[in-house]
């Protein structure tokens, strides 16, 4: 299949939109096949980072000692750090959805059975969330994931994920 280049907006039904997690206004990206198949793939612009988001989750999780997540609005699209293959293309859960939509910086509370899933369908708490804020709109999140038995991280790490978001905000805005 042969990307078009072109992003859009196209009317698809309300269970469809519903159940792919698309809302109104979302942009499509519009793949064409050579039998004539058009494909529509939500757009992320964080997927076209690509690889930088990867290599930052994974020099950030080394430094830290621990997990490190980068997700557009929908998905997981990086991952790196002990569990990462059972992470990449997870759909977010709507709790953090709605706190990345806070735009602040979160660390969770350190009471474990208020904490926050990351996934959709999944108990998996966010110990540490910063947005991605590119010219004013929320594109994602740098997460430390973690367990039920996982301490809240120190101050530097937290600082540490602020920086990783403002930095990919930055290289999507260049």
């Amino acid at each position: 299949m042969k990307a078009t280049g072109i992003v859009g907006r196209i009317v698809i039904p309300k269970e469809i939109r519903r159940t792919q997690r698309i809302r109104q206004g979302d942009s499509l990206e519009i793949f064409t096949a050579a039998d004539g198949e058009v494909v529509f793939k939500k757009y992320s612009p964080l997927s076209g980072l690509g690889s930088l988001s990867k290599v930052y989750a994974e020099v950030l999780a080394k430094s830290l000692g621990r997990p490190v997540v980068v997700c557009d609005t929908h998905q997981i699209v990086a991952a790196a750090g002990p569990g990462r293959g059972e992470l990449l293309g997870r759909a977010i859960s709507p709790e953090l959805e709605q706190l990345l939509a806070a735009r602040s910086v979160y660390t969770a509370p350190t009471d474990r059975t208020r904490r926050l899933p990351m996934l959709e369908r999944s108990e998996r708490p966010i110990l540490c969330a910063a947005p991605i804020l590119a010219h004013g709109d929320i594109e994602g999140g740098v997460l430390l994931p973690g367990t039920g038995r996982d301490a809240l991280p120190e101050e530097e790490a937290v600082h540490a994920v602020a920086t990783a978001a403002a930095f990919l905000a930055k290289w999507m805005e260049e």
